[in-house]
């Protein structure tokens, strides 16, 4: 009876420590995060603590500009593929759970304040299409037409406090907000005039403030979306006022919630600099002269430092700005074609992805040592789970 008593107690001891599987999916949702290989149509997905790729998904399609939004559990990757197609992977069981070929061309989405829906920005046809996050069933389809017979390509979608989505049409000069509430008649409100394109946006990380950069001049359109009747207000106006612009190779992004502090750190449009500005007045209060033309301009989750990759021929490098002294404090070379760059939950490391060196570096914030180098496909978009819990991801 001692033996089988120990026996037993030794059997148990075993499964409390036995490693996560797919049929055991026991570790916590918060570590994983997924890698985009875009040349595959594959989904890598990895643990952040562990710094290792956990399983391949194949059979995403399309993934040349693909993006990610997850579950409010973190359960689930919502992947927006570039041929339309919008899919759920399951993180846990690391397998494809529902598919539909919603567009013929989208190019990303946001989750519901709830977690209830998920919404697809399409370039075609232009519009956004809301479908229930459980089952992927459509539950809006708003087309952006501005005239009669003509849609817009829509970008900069973001979620908003209230069952609420505002995106903006590239075309159209305009900025829209649906209400979902009642998802069967979707209330929309309709900016004009914004000014010229609208490539991208963000949403502000207390949610009051939508910003939209402009690509057809040089400035951006802001919303309070806490006033009583939000109006769209221009800040930046002329920022490259007297200069002549360079070639743009690769259209910016703002999605990285450049804010630190009470500053906001933005990509300059054809100019190799970052633009700080105060976020209490909305006013430049500085410029600072970087490697090339940047894509992404992200903060590390603390403020103290803003991360900075760029187009050709500079798309090998990524320079990093402490915000106190506003000053370039490293210059990193992880590999050709740095394409996205993903902070760790608490930013003590930070994800990069090299698309033509089949590499994602994983870098100390602190120390600027490489912690681990996975190579996989090339690699595009990185992102962690950590972005359920945040507004705008």
């Amino acid at each position: 009876m001692r033996a089988l008593l120990f026996a037993l107690v030794s059997l148990l001891a075993a499964c409390a420590g036995a490693p996560t599987t797919p049929t055991n999916p026991a570790k916590g949702t918060g570590d994983l995060g997924v890698v985009v290989e875009r040349a595959s149509g594959t989904l890598a997905i990895v643990d952040t603590s562990e710094r290792r790729v956990l399983a391949e998904v194949p059979g995403l399609g399309d993934l040349s500009h693909a993006s990610v939004v997850f579950s409010r559990d973190g359960g689930s990757a919502f992947v927006f593929g570039r041929d339309g197609a919008l899919t759920r992977v399951n993180l846990s069981t690391r397998r494809i759970e529902q598919r539909v070929q919603q567009a013929g061309n989208s190019i990303g989405g946001a989750m519901s304040q709830d977690g209830t829906l998920v919404a697809a920005q399409n370039y075609q046809p232009g519009g956004i299409k809301v479908f229930d996050a459980k089952t992927l069933a459509l539950v809006a389809d708003i087309p952006a037409e501005y005239a009669p017979g003509q849609r817009s390509r829509v970008v900069g979608l973001a979620d908003l406090p209230g069952k609420r989505f505002v995106f903006s049409l590239f075309d159209a000069d305009q900025i829209w907000i649906a209400d979902l509430n009642d998802a069967a008649r979707p209330k929309l409100t309709k900016f004009e005039n914004v000014g010229r394109q609208p490539y991208d946006a963000l949403v502000t990380p207390d949610g009051r403030h939508y910003i939209a950069g402009l690509f057809g001049e040089d400035g951006l359109a802001m919303i309070d979306l806490w006033a009583d009747k939000p109006v769209v207000r221009r800040i930046l106006a002329g920022y490259g006022r007297g200069q002549e612009p360079l070639p743009v190779f690769k259209m910016p992004h703002l999605r990285g919630w450049a804010v630190a502090g009470r500053h906001a750190y933005l990509p300059a449009i054809g100019r190799h600099e970052v633009l700080v500005v105060d976020t209490q007045t909305w006013a430049e209060v500085g410029r600072i002269a970087v490697a090339g033309q940047p894509v992404f301009v992200i903060a590390r989750p603390d403020g103290r430092q803003v991360w900075v990759n760029f187009a050709v021929p500079d798309y090998d490098r990524v320079q990093v700005i402490d915000t106190l002294t506003r000053q370039i404090v490293k210059t990193l070379e992880p590999g050709k074609a740095v394409l996205h760059m993903e902070f760790t939950p608490r930013g003590e490391a930070v994800w990069i992805s090299s698309r033509d060196a089949n590499r994602v570096t994983v870098i100390d914030t602190s120390s600027f040592a490489t912690q681990a180098t996975l190579p996989l496909a090339a690699p595009s978009g990185v992102f962690f789970t950590s972005r359920a819990a945040r507004m705008g991801f």
